[in-house]
C-alpha cells in the first residue's frame, strides 16, 4: 500500500507543473490549495522514517497555506523553486554531515563500498548540489519573467529532460568507469 501511494504521490508531483497550466482560470486557489495537501497527504503517508519525505509533506502543507493565504495562483510558480531548494538542503547537509545521500543509497546494493566510491559518491553529490542550485535559479527566473506557458514548458518539461541527462550521463559514466577498473 505505501508504495502504491509513494508513485500516486510521485506522478501527482511530476504531472503538477502541466496540472497548473491546464486547470489555470478553470479554478481558484482553493482547488490549487486542496490539490498540494493531497501531495502532501500522499507524501506523509508513504513516508516511513525516511525524513526528505517529511520535509516534502510539509513543504507541499506550507505552499497550500500560502496559497490560501495569498489568495493568488501566482504563488503556485515559485513551488519549484522550493522543490530545489529542499533538494539541495538534503544533498548539502550529506555533504556536511557524512555518509552523503548517494552513497547512503550505493551502499545499499554495495555494504563495502571502496574509498574510491565513497569520493565519487561524494563528487556526485557536489555536482547535484550545483544541478540543484542552477535548476532552482532557472525555475526562480521563469516564476518572475516567464508566461504561464514558458513557466510550464521548462517547470513541467525541460527541467525533468534536464534532470534525466544527468542521471543517464552519471549512469554511462559510471559503467565506463567500472569497465576500466574491471569491475564490470
Amino acid at each position: 500500500m505505501r508504495k502504491a501511494l509513494a508513485l500516486a504521490g510521485l506522478l501527482l508531483c511530476l504531472a503538477y507543473p502541466l496540472l497548473v497550466y491546464v486547470l489555470l482560470g478553470r479554478t481558484g486557489p482553493v482547488a490549487f490549495a486542496g490539490l498540494l495537501a493531497l501531495m502532501a497527504v500522499l507524501r506523509a503517508l508513504s513516508a516511513g522514517k525516511r525524513s526528505g519525505a517529511w520535509l516534502q509533506a510539509l513543504l507541499l502543507l506550507l505552499f497550500a497555506g500560502l496559497l490560501l493565504l495569498r489568495g493568488s495562483v501566482e504563488s503556485l510558480r515559485y513551488y519549484p523553486v522550493a522543490v530545489n531548494a529542499a533538494m539541495l538542503i538534503l544533498f548539502a547537509t550529506s555533504l556536511l554531515y557524512p555518509p552523503t545521500l548517494i552513497e547512503r543509497l550505493a551502499r545499499l546494493s554495495d555494504p563495502e563500498l571502496p574509498a574510491e566510491g565513497v569520493r565519487y559518491t561524494r563528487r556526485l553529490t557536489q555536482v547535484w548540489c550545483a544541478f540543484f542550485v542552477a535548476n532552482g535559479l532557472a525555475a526562480l527566473w521563469t516564476a518572475r519573467h516567464a508566461s504561464w506557458e514558458h513557466w510550464t514548458l521548462y517547470n513541467g518539461l525541460i527541467a525533468y529532460v534536464l534532470m534525466s541527462a544527468l542521471l543517464t550521463g552519471e549512469w554511462l559514466l559510471r559503467k565506463r568507469l567500472l569497465v576500466r577498473a574491471g569491475v564490470a
